[in-house]
């Protein structure tokens, strides 16, 4: 058997090594499959249950992930240092990373020259006065003192500390389908396993969410608004509904991501209703920049409590400088023109990019947000088609546990002109790979 790693140890953690090794070392790649555990077993003679467990330990890792009557594959995005990102090259256009559009963001180093910098210690309050005061407002209508606010590194850094307070691994954990990527690669390599609710333009369907949690489902993680991949927004009367079927499980931890606040624009619309286990994380990367490492929690007291006595004896805390840039800006009137500009904007990218695409027969969705979700027959030949033609798009793989293939387009900084050319190109492409799918669905049936 040809594998592109060599096992020295002959042991599970030695397959264990082997992979991760390779992995790091970019010989087996985010996708790739690896060896049955009877071919592997075979070929390194070892008994498939050695194989077993060390697959198992790579899967609860993050590393590799499967699904029932599929191969065995390493995950999009494990958590491993790997290659860095090749650039694309010339005359490639990016529609595929979900960026917000750089003009609409502040000048960080501006901000930071006008601040007062002084010292803090060891001993002084891990979260300015004057940002809790800016928390307890942004964080509306959400109804949180003071003492039910504490702060991350970004929404996903939020978000593994607000589960990692009551889940362990196993626990299963219910997302949208198709849901970010970055979530679903979170939740492996904690050692959680993602069950997927499907999603339309509104969010979770409620009654697959009913379905859903009648199994043993230990948190359930939701997007209000500009839901990523699909653009979904939860409305009042979805939200409604989805609050009746969370109230109907009382001890089921509830997460609001709402990743993209300032930019969104949707109203936030929660489904928390009054539950002992609660958390709305609401980041400023979108707003206010990536690289700005930091997103507000507002919490129950127990979860406040537990995510910021973990942090105490980590981190410590999120930066002050961090924190008094975020004050600034939101202090400023500019910042707040800055973000009604690129709601305006992202708004209507998307929606200009919709409208060409179903003049020309491509239906597509995108509610709210930076991305428009364009159902596909298949995403290999439909990316790489694209990416020939100048266009770098993202295949949905990553994204989806059950639902159906598409690929992401982000439209944040695509103006009108290039979102009809892009159109005219998914159009051109979805018309010439449909043929071969519709002839091999003839021969199958």
């Amino acid at each position: 058997m040809d594998a592109p790693f060599t096992v020295t140890e002959p042991n599970a953690a030695g397959i264990v090594a082997a992979i991760e090794l390779a992995v790091a070392k970019g010989r087996l790649l985010p996708g790739d499959a690896v060896p049955s555990v009877r071919a592997l077993a075979s070929a390194i003679h070892l008994s498939p249950a050695t194989v077993a467990a060390a697959y198992k330990t790579l899967r609860n890792r993050g590393v590799l992930t499967s699904s029932a009557g599929s191969r065995t594959r390493v995950s999009p995005r494990p958590p491993l240092t790997g290659r860095s990102l090749t650039p694309l090259p010339a005359g490639v256009r990016d529609v595929a990373s979900g960026n917000p559009d750089p003009a609409f963001l502040p000048s960080l180093p501006e901000v930071a020259a006008r601040l007062h910098r002084r010292h803090y210690l060891y001993t002084d309050a891990t979260v300015l006065p004057e940002l809790l005061e800016m928390a307890v407002h942004e964080l509306h209508p959400v109804p949180v003192s003071r003492g039910q606010i504490c702060l991350a590194g970004g929404a996903m850094d939020g978000l593994e500390r607000v589960l990692s307070a009551y889940l362990k691994p196993g626990d299963q954990v219910a997302v949208e389908d198709p849901g970010y990527t970055g979530v679903l690669d979170l939740l492996r390599a904690m050692g959680f396993v993602p069950v997927g609710v499907p999603i339309d333009d509104a969010g979770m369907l409620p009654d697959a969410l009913a379905e859903t949690l009648v199994r043993p489902i230990a948190a359930c993680i939701i997007t209000p608004r500009a839901q990523n991949p699909m653009g979904s927004a939860i409305d009042a009367a979805r939200g409604a509904e989805l609050a009746e079927v969370l109230a109907a499980h009382p001890d089921l931890l509830v997460v609001e991501d709402d990743h993209a606040s300032g930019a969104a624009d949707a109203p936030y619309v929660s489904v928390l209703g009054e539950r002992p286990r609660w958390a709305l994380i609401r980041s400023m990367s979108k707003s206010l920049g990536p690289d700005l490492r930091i997103a507000m929690i507002g919490a129950d007291p127990t979860t406040a409590s537990r995510v910021e006595g973990r942090q105490q004896v980590g981190t410590g805390w999120v930066s002050h400088l961090i924190q008094e840039l975020t004050v600034q800006l939101w202090r400023e009137k500019s910042t707040a023109d800055r973000l009604r500009a690129a709601q305006r904007a992202y708004s209507q990218r998307r929606e200009t990019f919709l409208a060409a695409l179903a003049a020309r027969g491509v239906p597509a969705r995108g509610r709210s947000g930076l991305n428009v979700y364009v159902p596909v027959p298949e995403e290999v030949p439909v990316v790489r088609q694209l990416f020939d033609r100048g266009w770098a798009v993202q295949a949905g793989e990553p994204y989806r546990l059950a639902s159906r293939p598409f690929i992401r387009v982000t439209t944040a900084a695509l103006d009108p002109s290039d979102g009809a050319e892009l159109a005219d190109h998914v159009a051109a492409v979805l018309n010439a790979t449909a043929a071969p799918v519709r002839a091999r669905a003839t021969r199958a049936g």
